[in-house]
């Protein structure tokens, strides 16, 4: 029985485990062609997907293709506009996906906190002393009960004696400095306050006081790939009410009027009697708002967020030139320069390719560039006429290079050069071939790298260099490239005169008007009657409108001024002329000679006063139907 019973049972364990065997294989092979499905699937995906921003993996040509489009970009000069810097460049990165409808304000959270109204006002209430009652005192009350019921009796507020002419208290009253920041914070609704200077007195003005303060427009104040601020410092004058004796702000100055509470740089701190160095005079953060830094700080800490450079428009520019500081230092650097090349004289979209592309190769090969500071500023932009040699600091913020990127004056770099090369035995390795990659010049243990180039277009353009196999390698630093911050600043004093409340429209006319050929529509399209019709429904009536224009009589635009409060950029011709802060510190810059306003400095500040319009309006995509380039040549829609 035992064995029968063990031999049944034998068989119908191996057919158990035939069936087992044949689940596992057909549960093998679904699982298979699931996978391959999911594979097919992805493959299908990835080939039809693009991405919602091209610009966070360029390619060089894509590039060029974004920053020398005209897409908002205003200017003098026809078919010319300016090559976007770097801070532009991640400004549209970073905005580029995000749009909203009209009306609707994005929830989006600001990357640094700023001062709110709120702060200010629990600060106030925070160190305002308790103010002591003042009573009357009846002298025929006695003692007892009629004592008692005096004190119970509400107090009566003797008349306040107020000397309405005493000099105020800048810098040591807390009350007065809350008033003032208050004041600024509620005058001016469109800015993001961030930091506070100490308030000044003014000499022989005893009811007034400067206070500077350091801000971002509200809609500027989202990242953009740097945090970008302005510094601004006005004059207050103050009256007491003759009922309180409580301070009142009666006005507030205009942009840069409280030239008092203007620092140059940073403040070292002076000396006491006994040679000692006090403590700075500090700016000033209200308590919830260090919390919120404090926070914020600990947060991007902990994520392992990078900080985001800092530019801020106001503040003194320390452009001088770097210095090595020893012989030793010297001869264990490593250098790049390159010689001659197709870009000199050519507009300033052309050399800013081809310097960016010379600086991406000195960070590749780890060396210092040696750089020009003279550029040759093509006639274009000249009231002469002519090609002119100018300083590369008038263009560019100098100083946010050098602290960014190894750079030395090529004048400085010759001179030591010849005081060290045969001494030190420093060698140099020469090269006229663009085929020579910057891969190939990697191993080179020399001193210095020269690239000389020919004489012949193009090959002898420096952005050759980063063509072809290079271009997957060698990477345009856009963010070491800024404009200057002495033409930011006249930014700033144009945008601060309207408010930073403004709207702003770019009008080509000039010869494109003129030719009916290839834009039939442009003069009749961009007339006053026109403008006013198109502009109806998207400026309203009494706003600042800034017109961006290279229409040379803007009398043309006087039927606009009935409907809206219109600005040119030579409305503003002060903020560079002789007696203007610019004029003055370009003239030291260039040895004591008068620096010109140019065209492209013109194009550079008119751009970016129109890019910072609330709305802002372009000539091809908003105000007529012709195409930028002429019939036809519009990009098909999509």
């Amino acid at each position: 029985m035992l064995g029968r019973a063990a031999g049944l049972s034998a068989p119908r364990w191996r057919g158990g485990s035939l069936d087992l065997r044949a689940a596992l294989r057909s549960g093998g092979n679904l699982l298979f062609a699931l996978f391959v499905a999911a594979v097919l699937a992805f493959t299908l995906l990835a080939a039809v997907h693009s991405p919602d921003d091209p610009l966070l993996h360029p390619s060089s040509h894509q590039l060029t293709d974004f920053l020398t489009s005209a897409t908002s970009t205003s200017t003098f000069l026809t078919d010319d506009s300016v090559l976007r810097t770097g801070e532009d460049f991640n400004a549209s990165s970073s905005s580029s996906g995000a749009t909203a409808e009209a009306g609707v304000e994005a929830e989006v959270k600001e990357t640094v906190p700023f001062i709110k109204l709120s702060d200010v006002a629990s600060e106030a209430e925070k160190t305002k002393p308790v103010a002591e009652r003042a009573v009357t005192v009846d002298t025929d009350v006695g003692t007892g009960e009629g004592a008692a019921a005096a004190e119970e009796e509400t107090p009566v507020t003797e008349a306040v004696s107020c000397d309405t002419e005493a000099p105020v208290d800048c810098t040591g009253d807390r009350d007065l400095f809350n008033l003032l920041m208050r004041t600024a914070i509620e005058q001016f609704p469109d800015l993001h306050f961030y930091r506070f200077g100490r308030p000044v007195a003014v000499p022989d003005s005893p009811m007034e006081c400067d206070l500077a303060w350091r801000f971002r427009p509200a809609a500027d104040a989202i990242g953009t790939g740097r945090t970008t601020y302005y510094k601004d410092y006005r004059r207050f004058t103050l009256t007491r009410d003759i009922n309180t004796c409580t301070l009142v702000v009666s006005s507030v100055g205009e942009y840069h009027s409280g030239v008092g509470a203007k620092r140059n740089g940073k403040r070292k701190g002076k000396k006491g009697k006994k040679g000692k160095r006090e403590a700075p005079v500090t700016d000033f953060v209200p308590v919830k708002m260090q919390v919120r830094l404090d926070e914020n700080a600990a947060n991007n800490e902990a994520a392992g967020a990078v900080a985001e450079p800092v530019f801020v428009v106001g503040e003194a520019v320390n452009d001088s030139l770097p210095v090595v500081a020893s012989e030793s230092d010297f001869s264990r650097g490593r250098y790049l320069i390159y010689m001659g090349g197709g870009e000199r004289c050519k507009s300033m979209n052309h050399f800013i390719w081809g310097f960016l592309c010379a600086l991406g190769e000195a960070q590749f090969l780890n060396r210092t560039l040696v750089m020009d500071l003279n550029v040759c500023l093509n006639a274009r932009y000249t009231s002469s006429g002519k090609d002119e040699e100018k300083d590369f600091r008038l263009y560019f913020d100098f100083e946010h290079l050098k602290e960014s990127a190894s750079v030395i004056d090529q004048s400085q770099f010759w001179q030591d050069w010849g005081k060290w090369q045969k001494k030190d035995k420093l060698k140099n390795f020469y090269t006229e071939d663009i085929r020579m990659t910057p891969m190939k010049l990697r191993d080179v243990k020399d001193t210095l790298i020269m690239r000389k180039f020919g004489n012949v277009e193009p090959d002898n353009y420096w952005s050759r260099v980063c063509e072809g196999e290079t271009e997957g390698v060698i990477k345009r630093p856009w963010h070491f490239l800024w404009k200057s911050r002495r033409l930011m600043e006249i930014v700033s004093a144009i945008a601060s005169r309207m408010s930073w409340d403004f709207d702003s429209v770019h009008i080509v006319r000039g010869e494109k008007a003129q030719n009916t050929q290839l834009w039939p529509n442009l003069d009749r399209d961009t007339s006053p009657d026109s403008l006013l019709m198109t502009l109806n429904d998207k400026v309203g009536a009494g706003r600042y409108l800034y017109i961006a224009t290279n229409e040379p009589d803007k009398s043309f635009f006087d039927p606009l001024k009935e409907k809206y409060k219109t600005r040119f950029l030579d409305d503003f011709k002060d903020l560079w002329d002789e007696n203007s802060e610019w004029f003055t510190e370009t003239k030291e810059l260039s040895n004591g000679k008068p620096v010109e306003f140019d065209g492209y400095m013109r194009v550079a500040v008119d751009t970016e006063v129109f890019l910072r319009g609330k709305r802002h309006l372009e000539t091809f995509n908003d105000l007529t139907r012709d195409c930028k380039d002429g019939v036809n040549t519009c990009p098909a829609s999509s």
